[in-house]
C-alpha cells in the first residue's frame, strides 16, 4: 500500500495526502477516484499530454516508461526528466510513499492536443 501526496503548482489548492493506495492503478486513475481533477483530454489513451506530472519523489513505484509516453513527454508543457504522464503511470506491487506535482492546468490550451 502507498501513500501518496498530490501538491499543486496552482496557488491556492493545498495538498491532498492520500494513504492506503492500492497498487495496479494509473496516478490518473488515483487521481479521479479521489475527486482530484487532473486533466485528461484523450481519455487517458496516451494521445495527448494534458495528464502530465512531476514525480517529486516515489519514481520507484511507477513502471517504467513505454517509447510511446516518452514521445508524449517531450510534447508536454516544461517537460522535467521527473515529468510523467498520469495515465501511463502505473503503481507496481510493493508499498512506499510518493510526492506527485501537479502543473498549473490553467496554462492548458482549451483543446491540448499534440
Amino acid at each position: 500500500m502507498y501513500s501518496i501526496e498530490f501538491k499543486f503548482e496552482q496557488e491556492a489548492i493545498e495538498p491532498i495526502r492520500l494513504k492506503d493506495v492500492g497498487a495496479g492503478q494509473t496516478l490518473l486513475e488515483i487521481a479521479l477516484g479521489h475527486d482530484i481533477d487532473l486533466h485528461h483530454n484523450c481519455g487517458g489513451v496516451c494521445a495527448c499530454t494534458t495528464c502530465h506530472l512531476y514525480i517529486e519523489d516515489g519514481m520507484q513505484w511507477i513502471d517504467e516508461q513505454g517509447r510511446r509516453e516518452v514521445d508524449f513527454v517531450k510534447r508536454a508543457m516544461h517537460p522535467k526528466p521527473e515529468s510523467r504522464l498520469g495515465c501511463q503511470s502505473l503503481l507496481i506491487e510493493g508499498e512506499g510513499t510518493l510526492v506527485i506535482i501537479v502543473p498549473d492546468q490553467r496554462l492548458l490550451p482549451d483543446a491540448w492536443y499534440e
